[in-house]
C-alpha cells in the first residue's frame, strides 16, 4: 500500500524504462490489465495502482473523477515520475484525459480503450440507480447483469474464462466503494479535448455499448493527434476479451 493524498492506494509495479501507468474502470482493479502488463513490462515502468474504492484500495471519502485524476498526478510524484505513458479503460479514460488536458507535460501519450469523454445523459441516471443496487444488494446482482451486458456475443459463447473473469472481479468489489465510483461516474464531464497534445491511440469494440464506434470515431475527431482501431466481436471489456490485439496494437502504437 502507499499513501496518497492521504488514503491508502494499492500499487503494483513491474518492469524498468519509461513509466507507463494503467488507470482502471468502473468496477476494475490492477488484474484487468494483466495480459497487457505482462508484455509492457519488458519495455516499461509499470505501474497498475487500485483506485480509490476498487480492488484493494478502500473508499475514504468522497470519489470524483478530478480526486482519482490527483491520485494518479500525486502518485507520480512519490514515484518521482515526472511524464508518463497512460493506459486508460473506460472510466479510466475519462481520468487519463482530464490529466492530459490539465498537464499536458506530464503525459507522454495516451491508450484509451473503450474511451469516452463522458457519460450521455441516460447512462448518469443508470449509474445512480446502480450505485443505489449495490448498497441495497451488494455486488451479485451487478456482477450477473455486467456479464450479459458488457461482453459481445463471442465472448459469452466462445470465452467463459474471460465472462468468470468479469463476474469473479466485480463480486470481489466493496459496495459502498463501487457505488461511490458509480456516482463519481455518473457526475463526469469531459475534459477539454483541445488541450490533449500528446500521440493518442483510441481501441474499442464493434459491440462495445459504453464506447460504440460512432461515438470514439467522433472522440477522435476532437482530439487533433488520435488514431483509432475497432476491434471485431469485441464488447467493452476490450483489455481481456481480446488480449493478443490489444497488445499487438500497442506494441505498433508505441515502436511503430
Amino acid at each position: 500500500m502507499m499513501k496518497i493524498n492521504g488514503k491508502l492506494l494499492e500499487v503494483e509495479q513491474h518492469g524498468e524504462g519509461d513509466a507507463m501507468i494503467m488507470v482502471h474502470g468502473l468496477g476494475g482493479s490492477s488484474n484487468a490489465w494483466h495480459p497487457q502488463a505482462t508484455i509492457l513490462a519488458r519495455s516499461f515502468h509499470v505501474i497498475r495502482p487500485d483506485m480509490e474504492g476498487s480492488g484493494r484500495s478502500p473508499a475514504k471519502g468522497k470519489i470524483t473523477i478530478a480526486t482519482l485524476a490527483k491520485d494518479i498526478t500525486k502518485l507520480m510524484d512519490k514515484l518521482n515520475i515526472k511524464s508518463a505513458h497512460l493506459l486508460g479503460h473506460s472510466m479510466g479514460t475519462i481520468v487519463c484525459q482530464h490529466i492530459a488536458a490539465a498537464n499536458p507535460a506530464r503525459v507522454k501519450s495516451l491508450a484509451l480503450l473503450g474511451p469516452l469523454a463522458e457519460p450521455p445523459q441516460p447512462a448518469r441516471g443508470a449509474l445512480k440507480d446502480r450505485a443505489a443496487l449495490a448498497r441495497s444488494k451488494g455486488m451479485v446482482p451487478i456482477a450477473d447483469a455486467l456479464v450479459q451486458a458488457a461482453l459481445s456475443n463471442d465472448s459469452r459463447a466462445n470465452q467463459p474464462a474471460v465472462a468468470a473473469f468479469l463476474r469473479e472481479g466485480i463480486m470481489r468489489q466493496d459496495a459502498e466503494g463501487y457505488a461511490r465510483t458509480c456516482e463519481a461516474l455518473g457526475a463526469a464531464k469531459s475534459a477539454d479535448l483541445a488541450k490533449i497534445k500528446c500521440p493518442t491511440l483510441l481501441i474499442t469494440g464493434d459491440e462495445d455499448g459504453v464506447a460504440p464506434p460512432a461515438n470514439v470515431q467522433k472522440l477522435a475527431r476532437a482530439i487533433k493527434r488520435s488514431q483509432t482501431l475497432i476491434l471485431d466481436r469485441c464488447g467493452h471489456i476490450t483489455p481481456i476479451e481480446k488480449p493478443a490485439e490489444v497488445n499487438a496494437a500497442l506494441l505498433n502504437f508505441y515502436f511503430g
